[in-house]
Order: C-alpha cells, then structure tokens, then sequence
C-alpha cells in the first residue's frame, strides 16, 4: 500500500483547530525563532568580550614594553576585568537572560501547543509546505520516503 502523501501525523492540523489558532501558534513560534537568534547574538556578545578582556592583557604589556606604564597601567585598573553593566559580567547577562525571559518564553510556547494542538510543532509552517510544493516533481516530497 502506497504511503499518502502530504505532512506526517505530527504535522496535520488536529480536528477542530480552527485557520486563526494556527496562525497565532506560527506567529508564537515565530516569535521565540527570533529570541532564539537574540540567544546566539547575547553568547556572541558574551564570548566577544571575553576574548577582547583576555586580550587586554596583551595590550598591557605591550604599552610597557614601549615604554608607556601609565598606560599601561590606566587599561590594567579601569578596564581589564570590569563589570560590562552594572555588577555583571557577560555570564551574568547569559544566566540572567536563560533563566528568566529565555525559559520562560519557551514555557508559554510548549503549553501553547499543548493546550491547543496537542503539542504539535510548525503547523504554519507545514501548511504552508504543502501549499507551495509541486507534488510529483523531485524535490517536492511531502517527506522523507513519500514520492521517492
């Protein structure tokens, strides 16, 4: 018997799921796909600074060594190892971000689709497949294994 073609169990609207919930459970995730690119960016941010502090002590001696201590000196007390904001370093900002906004964000996303569609993923997004896909052109399977 030939497979049917089109999205796999996990990825079919449930019955009843009306066009505007699954808009909105798009929209959320969405939403936390762009939180998790302003994940990345605050550890970029985080390793970033770190390097460029680990880095100060390069500098420090190489203003000595030209013959520059107070330089030298001014980046070694006021810079190296200081507080990025106020009483944090960067792993600060990480932890603080990841325990609050970031887990919770994730929270509401989870129970949303629990709650709603009984914890499917990207139906937005697999719907959206199978109104742009060409069926029957390679390439342009439903999923792995359907048309092949």
């Amino acid at each position: 018997m030939a497979q049917q073609d089109g999205p796999d169990e996990a990825h079919r609207r449930p019955a009843g799921v009306g066009d505007g919930t699954v808009a909105a459970l798009g929209k959320l995730s969405e939403a936390l796909e762009c939180v998790e690119r302003a994940r990345g960016h605050l550890y970029s941010l985080h390793q970033l600074i770190g390097h460029a502090d680990l880095m100060l002590d390069d500098a420090v001696e190489m203003f000595r060594d030209a013959g520059h201590p107070e330089t030298a000196e001014r980046i070694r007390t006021q810079l190296l190892g200081r507080n990025v904001i106020a009483g944090r370093w960067t792993f600060q900002i990480v932890e603080d971000f990841d325990d609050g906004y970031y887990t919770l964000f994730r929270e509401l996303d989870r129970y949303a689709r629990e709650q709603l569609v009984g914890g499917r993923r990207h139906l937005y997004e697999a719907e959206m497949k199978e109104r742009r896909r060409t069926r029957g052109l390679p390439g342009h399977e439903a999923r792995p294994g359907v048309g092949d």
